[in-house]
């Protein structure tokens, strides 16, 4: 079995380098061949991974944040290589719904082990018209000017840094016309922000989409209406319990494929990467990326 593992050595404020030494550890004594791609640029990173699959490759190994995987999750859809993710990172949402140990150390062991067992899963991807491919959630609105507010931060780390970026936007919330349409209807309405969730989390473990599911064919699309601060408040505690589907504001729908607009001023993000302006279109790619463990 010929592995690469990818590391972005700066990813979780350095705890994706500080790992390395730790998961080469675990995971070399259980394959074949071990190479490790270690890059400070998305660029590079692509580059060795291309340079690892002409060799010959497996498996690519992810050892960082939601950034690092997004990059990952696109090469293995791309070329038809395993993906295994070791999180290292702020948010690790794609691992966290993927029921992995959040902790590199741990995670490693839980790599190796599905390594050595053949322990694989199909899961389903979103992929935008014309773009990338993600694993877990396509956000804009309020969430991706969050994100934005996120990028810049320096501290605190954690979900802190999200919460208190929640709250830093609260002060400039803006709502905007936005069109949701999807197979079965089409939603036209003053809007706080939409997600369109392959998997449930994003922000460091927020459910958006708690229902979602990623082997089931469908995207799961979260649409908050015309919310004030003061809703937005009540909304905050139900964040993490995924209770906040159940507010009259809120509107939850299912579907292959999703198309949003019109161009209103939005910036779209998934897993955490910024993309681009609406309007996009999304598709649920069935099985597209196969992951271990």
């Amino acid at each position: 079995m010929r592995v690469a593992l990818a590391v972005h050595p700066g990813s979780g404020h350095g705890a994706a380098g500080r790992a390395l030494d730790a998961v080469v550890a675990r995971i070399r004594p259980v394959v074949d061949e071990l190479t490790v791609v270690s890059a400070d640029t998305v660029e590079q990173s692509r580059a060795l991974m291309v340079q690892a699959k002409d060799a010959g490759l497996d498996v690519l190994v992810v050892l960082g944040g939601d950034g690092s995987v997004h990059q990952g999750v696109q090469f293995c859809a791309e070329h038809d290589v395993d993906l295994a993710i070791v999180p290292a990172g702020t948010g690790n949402d794609l691992a966290r719904a993927l029921g992995l140990p959040g902790d590199p150390v741990p995670a490693a062991d839980a790599v190796a082990k599905a390594l050595v067992n053949g322990t694989r899963r199909r899961i389903d991807l979103g992929k935008l018209d014309g773009g990338p491919y993600f694993g877990s959630v396509l956000c804009a609105g309020f969430d991706s000017a969050v994100n934005e507010r996120v990028n810049r931060m320096r501290w605190p780390h954690g979900r802190r840094r999200y919460d208190l970026a929640i709250v830093a936007e609260l002060a400039a919330l803006r709502h905007q016309r936005l069109v949701v349409i999807t197979e079965d209807e089409r939603v036209e309405l003053e809007a706080t922000m939409v997600a369109v969730g392959n998997t449930g989390y994003y922000g460091g473990g927020i459910p958006v989409c708690p229902g979602a599911d990623p082997a089931d064919g469908l995207l799961d699309v979260t649409v908050v209406g015309r919310a004030s601060r003061l809703d937005l408040l009540r909304i905050l505690p139900t964040l993490r319990t995924g209770d906040h589907v159940r507010h009259p504001f809120v509107r939850t729908l299912r579907t292959r494929r999703v198309e949003l607009g019109p161009d209103n001023g939005w910036v779209s993000y998934a897993d955490g990467e910024r993309l681009g302006p609406l309007p996009v279109a999304v598709d649920c790619v069935p099985g597209a990326l196969t992951v271990v463990g």
